[in-house]
């Protein structure tokens, strides 16, 4: 099996893109692949699909607080292509856990950490990062570690 799957899946996705003429579709991917190869560059490594799936995430994230930023400044222009990219950047992110699979995974490192207070909530967090990365809101999963660390 290829060391990047989802890498040469991008790659194949813009051939198919250029090949179509989707020119928001090919520029979205082409946007991804740069982002992976800045990283690649930099760091002089190659990246696996668990390091794609965080430059996916992040740049995920970026699209969302850019559309709450246009939305707040009533710019639909720019949200509109905002949201466009976050549909595209979506589809190559592994699937999204549903609230309750990640309640139960957030249990799960807490009781495996055996975290009682805030002061242990990097340990749970670095159980539960590789487990969601890509998968749903990490500021949502701090912030409902946080309320269960505060209540034990």
């Amino acid at each position: 099996m290829p060391a990047c799957a989802l890498k040469e899946k991008l790659v194949s996705d813009m051939k198919v893109a250029m090949k179509s003429g989707d020119k928001p579709r090919l520029s979205v991917i082409r946007l991804i692949l740069a982002a992976i190869k800045q990283i690649e560059v930099d760091e002089r490594i190659e990246l696996d699909d668990a390091r794609v799936n965080v430059v996916l995430d992040k740049m995920a994230k970026q699209r969302r607080e850019s559309i709450t930023q246009f939305e707040k400044a009533n710019r639909t222009d720019l949200v509109d292509i905002e949201q466009a990219e976050l549909v595209i950047i979506k589809e190559y992110l592994p699937e999204a856990l549903s609230e309750q699979q990640v309640n139960d995974l957030i249990a799960q490192a807490i009781a495996s950490s055996g975290a009682t207070d805030m002061k242990q909530m990097g340990q749970v967090m670095g159980i539960l990062k590789p487990q969601l990365q890509g998968r749903t809101n990490m500021s949502k999963v701090s912030q409902l570690i946080k309320t269960l660390l505060e209540v034990k």
